[in-house]
């Protein structure tokens, strides 16, 4: 009878808490998806892309990086939000998806509270490119000088509304007292193309996904927003040293799960994730694509906190900037 009941009460037992205990002990033990929300060729996805390949050695199960382009990213946020909290669906987030999008363009889920705050990576500058075949400028003062005399002339691209080189453009003109006609794309990857193509002038592309082309000397890098200049490329002077003070919209990523992930989960992504930024390998190629590791907040708390402060302030920004959402 003893025996019985024994049986009995850890059969209940494993009902309430053995699903989600035996998980978390078993996790990993299948594939993850680590989904970008953008396409390939872009900062976000070659970011994904460096951290999946050594993510599947210290789990030691293959993280496989999946392309959902579309709306800043916020197709890939729902897919993920709507996913099932057990870790093996992560987001590859960056500001755009997760903070500045969902103000200027239409989100079925929240922004904040569908996700869990999993490991803040690093952030990124955005340097102001042109295609030096269409438009030999050789300074911010030179540009802007042009964009007065022809308002309304010229293009610039991002990776979609709410994008950090959207809010960067659109925070330039403001500065400057220019104009000028936004072309959004799926993601970095289009838009670079099409910049490469002389279909658009210029582009405030983030670091990783200018880089190689500015190596390369098929564009030519006039600033970079962040506050100092960038190792990568120490020549280049900032949007403040170039005249434009008060570029406040920096780039970072981040991986974010479903909410309510369980504690145990969260704690071995958490861990493994720093391991893999912690390897000399991965943070040297984050190093070559202009991340800047670290900076943030260091553990899931902090981030969660860090993202709801991101959300507010990037709500400042779109409002200052006039930007509405679309219907």
């Amino acid at each position: 009878m003893i025996k019985k009941l024994a049986c009995a009460v850890a059969a209940a037992m494993a009902l309430v808490h053995g699903p989600a205990a035996v998980a978390a002990d078993d996790f990993p033990n299948k594939p993850i998806r680590l989904v970008v929300g953008f396409v390939p060729g872009g900062g976000t996805d070659v970011s994904a892309r460096i951290l999946a390949q050594h993510l599947s050695g210290v789990l030691n199960q293959q993280v496989v990086v999946e392309n959902k382009p579309g709306a800043s990213g916020l197709i890939a946020g729902d897919m993920v939000a709507k996913a099932e909290p057990d870790g093996y669906t992560l987001l590859l987030a960056n500001m755009q998806s997760t903070v500045a999008a969902p103000y200027v363009l239409p989100v079925s889920y929240d922004p904040i509270g569908a996700f869990t705050a999993v490991r803040y990576l690093g952030s990124v500058p955005n340097v102001l490119v042109i295609n030096p075949t269409k438009n030999d400028l050789k300074s911010v003062k030179e540009l802007v000088d042009t964009l007065k005399s022809k308002p309304g002339q010229y293009t610039y691209a991002s990776s979609g509304m709410g994008s950090p080189q959207h809010l960067s453009a659109a925070r330039f003109s403001q500065i400057t007292g220019t104009k000028m006609e936004h072309v959004p794309y799926k993601g970095s990857g289009q838009a670079m193309q099409d910049l490469l193509g002389n279909q658009v002038d210029m582009n405030f592309d983030t670091l990783p996904g200018a880089i190689g082309q500015i190596r390369a000397g098929k564009l030519r890098p006039l600033a970079v927003t962040s506050p100092k200049r960038t190792d990568q490329l120490p020549d280049v002077p900032t949007l403040e040293e170039a005249g434009v003070p008060g570029m406040d919209v920096e780039q970072w990523y981040a991986v974010l799960a479903p909410a309510n992930l369980p504690a145990a989960v969260l704690d071995k992504l958490d861990k493994a994730i720093g391991q893999s930024l912690a390897d000399k390998g991965v943070a040297s190629k984050l190093a070559e694509q202009g991340m800047v590791l670290g900076g943030g907040p260091a553990t899931p708390k902090d981030f969660q906190a860090f993202v709801q402060k991101e959300y507010e302030k990037y709500g400042r920004i779109t409002a200052d900037l006039g930007l509405k959402k679309a219907q």
